[in-house]
């Protein structure tokens, strides 16, 4: 069901499986696109085109009878939804809701709003936003869902479901616009995720679009309440109070979403240690805790691994901190696991490509969104090295995938470039990048290879979980110190680090990239590619490790039962 790209879409998933199999009482909503994320295709020199993913709504999704609308403009936007039950581990059922304004009584316009995930311009997005935030709490309350005591904003996206909750509290009070009290009982319901120190992650809209959109709405904040000016003072990042909304559209202000739903949460967290650090540095005086998250651990154990673990460790699925017994895990059942999921893997490359990789031949992985501050191109910085590499200390191949956003112009150019080195490389060093990377590529690569590479650029790393989930199926990563890894590495016991930690006063200097290549290079050349040709009860130690100790931990069952003492029983 493509209806989702990304960590963020991924982890959301993750999220609620955990909740089934907690059996939390949660209800998801998210928007529903029908174009889905698009299919990728690439040329021979690596050049990216999209195509729109076809696939039936109702082949994956039941339609519910309930309907909500809400104003845009000078309209009403009517809204279905349809519903997708995630099972858990003890049958338990979590309902994931989906928005839907393709309806024939809305204007093509509208109708077009639940189309494409990253569709249109920004004005296209805040209608998007509005349909999210305020068509989710309208729908929820068409279903029954009268007595929810917590709302979990995952970034800013949905920070406008806030102000349908602030009209909640009105109209109860008699009111028809918001007052200090109001945001006093909203601030207790709400809690909100960061998820991203980048900042195209944080929408900001202009004003002149919040009246376009809700131009009867010009009176909704009585800011001659002081709490509530000063909320708004915050979220429109202002020297001084407006008297009101249309002349803060005046005076070219901009809304910025996640102060909004900073202002309006009593928790809010970043998504691993570091990363909390970051984003208090991102936005001074906000109290930001942490939650690192974590995956599935059911979800993305590979089938040779589950197999291996039911027979060993029989309660891992209720229990993921039950990986920790890995260690006594019979090391030749370990080992041959990881050959089943590497043929898998490899039988991919073969099948996608046509080549055919060396079963015996150390693989890297590297597998996720192309983008530049992850750079996937780092390994490739000296082609000349990677020769002198193969030939002195082992052959090894690399696998990589990753779709680039079809407006990132920097994250396709890379793509060429790894192509480029590709042809450079030959047969020295064989590269392939497997084409239209989803779930289940996703599933076959962190699985699959022998080694998780990981290269971002330090801050910009909020978490990470493509680590974890290779985590789970004994693969070791070599990565940047930075998001999860920051946690999870322990030098030669889970995996091995490039560089040294960043976690300073100093920590924000830009990345040099030559000297972390160079980190990269003498890692593989003088410890990893040696221990995994000469001394393989030494690796498959390592390997062990990477399960029982990271494994058992960064799952999201660990991340929800956080979430619920940290955040929800607040």
């Amino acid at each position: 069901m493509p209806s989702y790209s990304g960590g963020l879409g991924v982890l959301a998933g993750d999220t609620i499986r955990a909740a089934a199999d907690l059996r939390l009482p949660m209800v998801a909503v998210s928007l529903l696109y029908r174009k889905g994320y698009f299919t990728q295709r690439l040329a021979e020199d690596g050049s990216q085109s999209e195509e729109p993913v076809e696939w039936r709504v109702e082949d994956f999704l039941t339609e519910e009878p309930s309907r909500a609308s809400v104003p845009i403009e000078d309209r009403r936007v009517e809204l279905r939804c349809w519903r997708y039950a995630v099972k858990g581990v003890h049958g338990f059922e979590v309902p994931v809701y989906f928005l839907d304004a393709d309806l024939p009584s809305n204007a093509e316009a509208d109708r077009a709003l639940t189309g494409t995930l990253y569709g249109g311009d920004s004005y296209y997005r805040l209608r998007q936003e509005v349909l999210l935030g305020i068509g989710g709490v309208r729908m929820l309350r068409a279903m029954g869902y009268g007595d929810l005591t917590r709302y979990h904003m995952n970034e800013g996206h949905a920070a406008l479901l806030t102000l349908e909750l602030l009209g909640e509290e009105a109209q109860k009070a008699g009111r028809k616009s918001i007052r200090g009290e109001d945001i006093e009982k909203v601030r207790g319901k709400c809690v909100f995720t960061t998820h991203t120190p980048v900042p195209a992650g944080h929408d900001r809209f202009p004003m002149e679009f919040l009246t376009r959109v809700f131009p009867a709405q010009a009176d909704f904040l009585d800011l001659n309440d002081a709490t509530t000016a000063d909320l708004m003072k915050r979220a429109l990042q202002a020297e001084q109070n407006f008297p009101g909304l249309q002349e803060a559209a005046r005076q070219g202000a901009s809304l910025n979403m996640t102060q909004l739903a900073l202002g309006l949460s009593t928790y809010v967290n970043g998504v691993a240690k570091q990363h909390g650090e970051t984003s208090r540095q991102m936005f001074p005086g906000a109290a930001i805790e942490a939650i690192t998250n974590g995956v599935h651990a059911g979800t993305w154990t590979s089938a040779p691994f589950q197999q291996l673990f039911d027979r060993y460790i029989s309660s891992w699925r209720e229990d993921n901190y039950s990986l920790r017994s890995a260690l006594g895990l019979p090391a030749e059942e370990v080992w041959a696991a990881h050959l089943i999921a590497k043929h898998d893997l490899l039988e991919v490359v073969r099948k996608k490509t046509g080549l055919k990789f060396d079963h015996e031949a150390f693989t890297i992985g590297f597998a996720r969104r192309a983008t530049g501050y992850k750079r996937a191109d780092l390994i490739l910085a000296d082609l000349d090295r990677l020769r002198q590499i193969a030939k002195n200390a082992g052959q090894f191949q690399i696998v990589y995938a990753g779709k680039a956003h079809p407006n990132d112009g920097g994250g396709k150019d890379i793509i060429r470039r790894i192509f480029h080195a590709k042809k450079a490389l030959r047969k020295t060093v064989p590269v392939v990048f497997l084409d239209d990377y989803n779930l289940e590529l996703g599933g076959k690569v962190t699985s699959g290879v022998d080694l998780w590479l990981n290269t971002p650029q330090f801050p910009l790393e909020a978490s990470g979980t493509s680590g974890m989930k290779a985590a789970l199926n004994g693969v070791p990563s070599l990565s940047i110190l930075d998001g999860w890894w920051v946690e999870g590495h322990i030098e030669g016991v889970t995996g091995w680090c490039i560089g040294e930690s960043r976690r300073t006063a100093a920590g924000n200097t830009p990345a040099d990239n030559t000297a972390e290549a160079e980190s990269l290079y003498n890692k593989l050349e003088s410890v990893i590619l040696p221990m995994y040709y000469n001394d393989r009860a030494k690796f498959l130690e390592v390997m062990q490790h990477a399960i029982a100790i990271n494994g058992s931990f960064f799952n999201t069952q660990r991340m929800v039962q956080q979430y619920i003492t940290d955040a929800y029983l607040r």
